[in-house]
């Protein structure tokens, strides 16, 4: 441990490498609120590798009447990225899963096994900023008891849960898992998301990391954090999965 701070201290880990595989972003354009055309995409790719990341999991959203994605839908979308980054020389890794709203349509994408998985099994879920599902509990035993192994999406940004951590420890007895953004440590959603992320690493709540990466904006962000040696250290020490992916 001494080793560690002492090589940070000196800049010698300056970038996400430790991550290896981004499974958060949303880098096929046109599909939902992310990059809005090819080329932004490859300058956000071009950028992830820069940082330190070797592989790429990117989530376009899935959601009833707002971005109603498909498999389909997706996998055309992700030939068009690979076939451009290998035109470009480009040298990543990349797949595609979603993003999944727990709606009324993933219920139906559930009950007929129709997801996009990456990983293990892996499944990345989002649920309402308003109100967490009625049914949660039962989504997320029915995915569990399916084979599948859900992935929370940014839980330190559901604002109900503020100052409830026993939700979220409650969940994971459940067996769901849960992916900080990288960006809510630099305050890129708010002071409260700034301090339940930091809790929940402080926490040992934090199984994978995710940049949640939209637009190029969100590079210049995802710098600051990188020069910020505090932050760094927690999620550096958190031991993320993703590696595993």
């Amino acid at each position: 441990m001494f080793s560690f701070f002492k090589n940070f201290s000196s800049k010698t880990i300056n970038d996400f490498s430790f991550i290896g595989t981004d499974i958060h972003s949303h880098l096929i354009p046109n599909i939902d609120d992310g990059c809005d055309n090819l080329e932004n995409s490859l300058i956000c790719i071009e950028h992830l590798k820069r940082m330190g990341f070797n592989k790429i999991v990117t989530t376009p959203h899935i959601m009833a009447s707002v971005y109603p994605n498909t498999p389909v839908i997706i996998n055309e979308g992700l030939k068009l990225l690979t076939t451009a980054l290998k035109e470009k020389n480009i040298q990543v890794e990349i797949e595609a899963a979603a993003e999944y709203k727990v709606d009324e349509l993933f219920t139906e994408y559930l009950a007929t096994d129709n997801l996009l998985t990456f990983g293990d099994n892996y499944v990345l879920i989002e649920l309402s900023f308003v109100a967490p599902p009625v049914n949660l509990e039962e989504v997320i035993f029915t995915m569990i008891t399916k084979g599948y192994k859900p992935i929370l999406a940014h839980p330190e940004r559901y604002r109900y849960w503020n100052d409830k951590l026993h939700k979220f420890e409650y969940l994971k007895t459940l067996g769901c898992l849960f992916q900080l953004n990288l960006m809510s440590l630099v305050g890129q959603y708010g002071l409260a998301a700034k301090i339940v992320a930091h809790k929940l690493l402080s926490n040992n709540l934090i199984d994978f990391l995710g940049t949640d990466l939209h637009r190029f904006e969100d590079v210049n962000t995802l710098q600051k954090l990188l020069k910020s040696n505090d932050d760094f250290k927690k999620i550096y020490n958190s031991n993320p999965l993703n590696k595993l992916i």
